[in-house]
Parts: structure tokens; sequence; C-alpha cells
């Protein structure tokens, strides 16, 4: 399969066939429900979509490995190494999560500054481990989620500009951060790391020696659950916005994003059904429903693909 969706999207050369590989294989490890998504994208869509996101897990690996030899200074050297080699040019057959991307941004045009942006809050990883407040948590929203779904855009393509497409597509990269943070608020502090907003905690009398108690006691103090439930309440705006986008791109794009939202969502139902119990324990979607909800989308990515031949005009307006 993955050899006809390399051809399907013009990817030639054992070399650059093999970088796209190694992507494919790093998001079918690392990011099951993502990758089932990818699924229903139309065949050569696909390749680019592991790029990015195989770029954006080995920035990620960089800075959560949590091997303790490993300290910030080490940490900080190879993010700069990456930004330099991603930035330098070239065709990086050397590193094949480079050799992807680079290859990726080159053919739809993707702006470089969103790299720039996503590897800044990259760096903020280093060194901060608590947001004062929300608009502090969206400045590092914007480089990561945010910008990884601005990168998007243009492999999904639109029917409208782009730029009136993008506030969403930010919207829904922005939600799915903001599950993350809530599921996984306990191994975040493994790491040292809170990503939630101080003063709205504070205002629910939680601080991160609350939830330091909560994760050595694998319970959910009654004022951590209030204050888990008003970020959860926050998330469900911004699936509530991003859903109002999915008309927006191309039609064989929709069933995959749609199928995206609704199973990330449902990570947030079931951090509800739990009672916010989310120390010691970390909420999933089961196999089963992630296959029903995926085939679902199958049947009706199956039907855009068939009512939009290759080269639409749909399809071309995420790409000009």
């Amino acid at each position: 399969m993955i050899r006809s969706e390399l051809n399907a999207a013009g990817i030639d050369g054992p070399r650059l066939r093999d970088a796209y590989r190694r992507c494919r294989d790093i998001n079918a490890k690392h990011g099951r429900t993502f990758f089932l998504a990818t699924r229903l994208l139309a065949p050569d869509q696909r390749p680019p979509v592991h790029a990015l996101y195989g770029f954006a897990r080995h920035a990620d690996d960089i800075l959560d490995d949590l091997d303790p030899a490993l300290g910030t200074e080490v940490r900080a050297e190879r993010l700069a190494r990456l930004a330099e080699q991603f930035f330098c040019g070239g065709e990086h057959y050397d590193h094949p999560v480079l050799a992807a991307v680079s290859d990726t941004a080159r053919r739809y045009g993707i702006d470089a500054a969103l790299f720039d942006d996503f590897l800044a809050s990259m760096r903020m990883d280093l060194t901060v481990t608590d947001y004062p407040d929300r608009d502090a948590l969206n400045t590092y929203m914007r480089g990561s989620a945010e910008a990884i779904g601005l990168q998007l855009l243009p492999i999904l393509g639109t029917v409208v500009p782009a730029e009136e497409a993008a506030p969403y597509a930010a919207a829904l990269g922005r939600a799915f951060q903001l599950t993350n943070f809530l599921r996984d608020v306990d191994e975040d502090l493994i790491r040292n790391r809170v990503y939630l907003p101080a003063d709205e905690l504070a205002a629910h009398g939680v601080d991160r020696e609350l939830l330091m108690w909560c994760h050595d006691n694998r319970r959910t103090d009654s004022r951590v659950r209030g204050a888990l439930a008003a970020q959860h309440d926050i998330t469900r705006q911004c699936y509530r916005l991003a859903a109002d986008g999915i008309a927006m791109l191309a039609p064989r794009s929709r069933p995959c994003v749609a199928t995206a939202l609704t199973l990330y969502s449902e990570i947030l139902d079931r951090i509800e059904d739990s009672g916010f119990a989310v120390f010691g324990r970390r909420a999933t979607v089961g196999a089963a429903r992630r296959l029903q909800a995926a085939g679902v989308g199958l049947v009706r990515a199956w039907r855009a693909r068939a009512g939009a031949p290759n080269g639409s005009a749909s399809q071309k307006a995420g790409a000009a």
C-alpha cells in the first residue's frame, strides 16, 4: 500500500521514498488515532501528512526522552541542530525525517515561518514548566499545535481562500492539544510540566503542590476535579469552533478531519466519564470504536473521491 501512496504522491527516487516510509512507520507506531484518520485521506495526501507528523514527533522526542544523562544543554543543542539542518535546505538523505519534511514543505509551499514557530515552542519546553495564564499557554500553542494545523492546510486543500480556513485549522490543532493536556496531566507532572493556566487552576484552589498530591496518591481531589471540568469546557468550545471549518476543506479531506475530530473529542468524553480520574490512568478510545468511526469515514471518503476527480478546483485551492 505504501508503494501506491508514494506513486500517487509523485515521490520518486529510492532514498526519498525510504524517507517517507520512515515517517509513515513513526506515525503508525506513535500516533494510532491520527494514523487511523490518515487512512481516510486520498493516497497522494498520506505521505506528506506522515512527513509532518514524523518531524513533529522527532522534535518532541528530543524533549521528552527520559534519559537523565540528557540535560537541558544537550537537548537545546539537538534542537538547534535540527533547526539548522532544516533551514539550511538540501535533501538531507542522511536524516530521513528531515528529507521527507523538507520535500513536503517544498512541494506544498508550506510557509517556513510555521516550522520556525513550531521549533520556538519546542525550545520553550526546555525551560518553561508552568503557564501563569491563558495568554501564556496560547503563545505556546500557537507555535506547536496551531502551527501544525496550518502546515496541514495546503495538503488538505480548501474550497475557500486558505486564509479564511486558517483560523479553523488552528482551532482544531488547539483542541487536540488541549485534549492531550487534560489526558496527560499525570504524565506531564513526571516531566515537571503543567500545561494548564495557573490562574485558572487557582480559581478552584488548585496549585502544583495539590496536583503532585493527586499524582502521588493516584486520586483526583475534588478541587482538581472542578478545575479540570472547567478546562474540559474550554476544550469543548475549541472543538465546536473547529467543526465549523470542516466544510471549508476540499471534499476529499473532510471525512478524515471529521473522523479525527470525533475520535479525539471522545477522549474528552472518557475523561469526563471517569470523573476526571487522570492520575494513574490514561483515557483512551477503544479499538472497536476507532474502527467503527473509521469505517463510516472510509465510506464517506470513497464517495467524496468518486465525486471529485484528481486535479479538481477544490483540491487546487489549498495548494495555491
